[in-house]
């Protein structure tokens, strides 16, 4: 497949105003959103706890075409090729006999429509990729700085030595235990069900064991996706350091704790205890793991994104937390930076922060909200216990494998196929593009009315609302502060 390089794109339009940031967290969220405002122009102070970004125990990255696709926008095809592998293949079996239930084979039309690709990598490649980039495009990035107190009132953070930092805008990218996140909410997530217990297994381990040496003598670089009573496993190839990467969902066994902490390996190797062979081998090679809670956390308030005193904003993980493994986590989380970016590429004069702020959680609240549903659902679909349910979806599978079909295409030409429903859904969709159409649609009547249009751009804003106005709202923030007070 060919795949756009960034010659083939514009150059990102930087910003008239270019105003400083302040980014708390340098997860992939908030090394994305300094990558991103650097290349418009804006300037970037990003701190972080972390000593280091070589955090091996992360394991892991699903990387899914719609995150791809805003990495090679922004002139890293190269680099992440070299820290990455692509998914070809996913194969669905079943976690207790390992039975295979059916592959499929990513249709290579389908991915040209989603101008992205499925890759694998280390989670820490990934960080350290965002992380290069964001220092080569000037960015002041502090590790080694753990926030001590965040006041949006007056802009500023104060760090544990006592230094304090000020900005005009503060990004809480803390994750959803951060500190950004606790001054709008303090509602503690449900009690949770399951675990997660992520590891890396040496390839050059998995190739001597000829039970094992399946998982990467297949005709095509595949996933898999073992279903279970009560259990489930993701296992895929990694780039850079030949590893496969095991996502293993259980029981909650009081053994959880976080990224960063070592787990006990019995604890995973239990929760294996009941799988095919090839699964409990795995177990047993593994020489380290993390095991975190599958929790559910309290969507926010509308308008919680944005902080009251409009300027401080949550993104990633802070504003919309995510099911551990989920494929779509370093997804939104590198959207939200390219939506801000562009929204911000615009910027002309401080009156148009907050309003910016506001329409970025405009544009990601269901987006985000929607993809979260999804992806807790496809762990429940997973770990569905025996009964009507499960028996209907593994015949399901099997009925369209022995016919020699791919098993998530649909079963006729009539029927829409549930792999394009996803396509167009989530994989296709396109953060930039949704950005620029609410400046076209919304922004610029704004900058009409404050006289801050030239002719073109005021000409392009009446023909692109005429085309919309019979189908959407005629607010860009419906039912939100900012269309009662800010924007009018």
């Amino acid at each position: 497949m060919t795949v756009p390089y960034v010659s083939e794109y514009p150059l990102p339009k930087r910003a008239e105003l270019q105003i400083k940031f302040l980014i708390v967290g340098g997860g992939i969220s908030g090394l994305a959103c300094a990558v991103a405002l650097r290349r418009i122009g804006h300037k970037v102070v990003l701190l972080e706890a972390d000593r280091t970004l070589d955090t091996q125990l992360l394991g892991g990255c699903r990387m899914a075409p719609n995150l791809a696709k805003i990495l090679y926008h922004w002139g890293l095809h190269d680099k992440l090729a070299s820290i990455a592998v692509k998914s070809q293949m996913i194969n669905l079996m079943s976690f207790h006999t390992g039975e295979c239930l059916g592959p499929h084979v990513w249709d290579e039309e389908m991915l040209r429509e989603t101008r992205g690709e499925f890759i694998f990598a280390h989670y820490t490649d990934l960080r350290s990729l965002l992380y290069d980039t964001a220092v080569s495009l000037g960015a002041d990035i502090r590790l080694n700085s753990p926030v001590a107190s965040i006041d949006p009132d007056d802009q500023s953070v104060t760090l544990h030595t006592g230094e304090v930092l000020t900005a005009d805008v503060i990004i809480g990218a803390d994750g959803a235990y951060g500190l950004a996140r606790g001054l709008i909410t303090d509602d503690p997530p449900a009690p949770h069900q399951f675990v997660m217990y992520s590891t890396t297994i040496s390839k050059k381990a998995i190739m001597v064991d000829q039970d094992l040496r399946w998982l990467y003598d297949q005709q095509y670089r595949s996933m898999f996706s073992w279903f279970g009573d009560g259990r489930a496993v993701l296992g895929f190839p990694l780039g850079g350091k030949e590893e496969f990467a095991l996502f293993v969902y259980g029981p909650a066994d009081g053994f959880d704790g976080t990224w960063t902490q070592p787990a006990l390996l019995d604890g995973m190797r239990e929760c294996l205890a009941s799988s095919e062979i090839r699964l409990q081998k795995l177990g047993e090679l593994a020489t380290h793991a993390t095991c975190v809670p599958v929790q559910d956390f309290k969507a926010l308030d509308e308008e919680d994104w944005v902080h009251e005193s409009g300027r401080m904003l949550l993104i990633g993980e802070a504003a919309h937390p995510y099911p551990p493994g989920a494929i779509q986590t370093c997804a939104m989380a590198i959207e939200d930076g390219a939506v801000l970016a562009k929204l911000f590429s615009h910027l002309r004069s401080p009156d148009q922060i907050t309003s910016f702020l506001y329409a970025f959680e405009s544009l990601r609240l269901n987006r985000c909200t929607t993809v979260c549903t999804k992806e807790f659902g496809d762990i429940y679909f997973m770990t569905m216990p025996p009964g009507p349910q499960q028996e209907g979806r593994d015949n399901h599978f099997r009925s369209k494998r022995d016919r020699g079909l791919n098993v998530l295409d649909a079963e006729s030409a009539e029927e829409e196929c549930p792999q394009w429903t996803e396509i167009k859904e989530v994989f296709g969709y396109d953060a930039e593009d949704e950005a620029d159409n609410w400046w076209q649609e919304w922004g610029l009547l704004r900058e009409r009315a404050a006289g801050r249009v030239n002719v073109l751009e005021g000409g392009l804003a009446n023909i692109v609302v005429k085309q919309q106005s019979n189908h959407r709202n005629m607010s860009p923030f419906p039912n939100s502060k900012i269309a009662r007070s800010k924007f009018h």
